[in-house]
């Protein structure tokens, strides 16, 4: 399936009239951010794809469309799912991670999971024109294998329950998936679909806010919570974590080819995606950076158009740059693309998702 959707560089600021007070000139008071495609419905991550264009993963609507940066032109490539989060592609095939609906506290799992992209977490595989030619259950290899170790109870019974595939990275022989429930970074076989675990980062419990607070039964300290794949220079491997939006416990493990950790770069917080560009630079999302969280409601003069920010970290140097609510991050031909408004109608807000690119005079100390 290919729809053109609509044409938005232009109509970019007809959308953002139309967006809360304030949130406009939000956008345009940080030199260096460029609205390149809006209209979107919960964009998630993003990723290079063929002719210069991007894919983008869009949860609310369950698509993912393709962006032309040059153009703003947006094309549907895949519909009729849900919670569409993460996507790659490589070899003519679409790589989709699909979520699933936060279950209700103290709620026994369904006695039969809904499928694969239709509520069911996993991994949906389509052609070039979107049709799906293969799925891939994660929740079944997280019940069967549970590779974080830990175990929920529900009414006094063992339940470890939780798949919920945020972000994707093809490579030649794999595919490596970041499942933000089963707190581990699963690699499933281009081939034969088997899935293994390929790295499960370790609960966080240096922190304030982490050290002993309860977790599932016989644990203690904050989920790592993988949130993005990216590769870098030399075949290593950043795995973004949300560290359970803790201040300072999201991270970011550089691994090698197998999964071994060979650095970890600390301090941040809500971490949402990773991106790396050829020079080993570093750009991480902060969802959350400015949110009243924990604070009560808001001021009346609170603008929502100011949470959020991407970290740049070359060495030990470190940068930010306002962006919504960003999530996914991509460098693509020498540029720094980002999903924004990413979580707007979660909250709530009258503002569709963007698409932007970030340039460097974008960031300050």
């Amino acid at each position: 399936m290919r729809t053109c959707r609509r044409t938005v560089v232009g109509a970019a600021a007809v959308a953002l009239l139309a967006a809360p007070a304030g949130v406009a000139g939000a956008q345009e008071d940080h030199g260096g951010i460029e609205t390149v495609a809006t209209g979107l419905s919960g964009p998630r991550q993003v990723s290079a794809y063929e002719d210069d264009r991007l894919l983008v993963a869009e949860s609310d609507s369950g698509e993912v469309a393709s962006v032309d940066p040059a153009t703003g032109e947006v094309t549907t490539l895949v519909s009729g799912l849900q919670f569409v989060q993460g996507v790659d592609h490589r070899g003519g095939q679409l790589y989709v991670a699909v979520g699933t609906a936060e279950p209700e506290p103290g709620a026994a799992p369904p006695p039969e999971p809904p499928a694969v992209g239709q509520g069911g977490p996993g991994l949906v595989v389509t052609d070039a024109e979107g049709i799906v030619v293969e799925t891939i259950d994660l929740l079944a290899y997280e019940l069967a294998n549970n590779p974080d170790g830990q175990t929920q109870f529900v009414d006094g019974a063992p339940v470890d329950a939780l798949s919920n595939p945020f972000a994707v990275l093809a490579q030649r022989g794999r595919v490596l998936v970041a499942d933000a429930g089963a707190n581990a970074v699963l690699s499933v076989d281009r081939e034969s679909g088997e899935v293994s675990t390929f790295f499960v980062p370790p609960v966080v419990d240096d922190v304030p806010g982490c050290e002993g607070a309860p977790n599932n039964p016989g644990t203690t300290g904050c989920d790592s919570v993988p949130t993005g794949v990216a590769e870098g220079p030399e075949g290593r491997l950043y795995v973004s974590t949300l560290g359970a939006e803790v201040a300072g416990a999201a991270r970011v493990y550089v691994l090698d080819r197998r999964g071994e950790v060979v650095d970890v770069i600390e301090d941040l917080t809500s971490a949402t995606g990773v991106a790396v560009d050829d020079d080993g630079t570093v750009y991480v999302s902060d969802l959350l950076e400015g949110a009243p969280v924990g604070e009560g409601p808001p001021a009346p003069d609170f603008d929502p158009a100011t949470v959020g920010e991407v970290v740049r970290i070359d060495g030990e140097d470190r940068s930010t740059a306002q962006v919504t609510m960003p999530t996914g991050l991509v460098v693509s031909d020498g540029e720094l693309y980002g999903a924004a408004w990413s979580i707007a109608a979660f909250l709530m807000l009258d503002h569709p998702g963007e698409v932007v690119r970030i340039g460097s005079d974008a960031f300050a100390e």
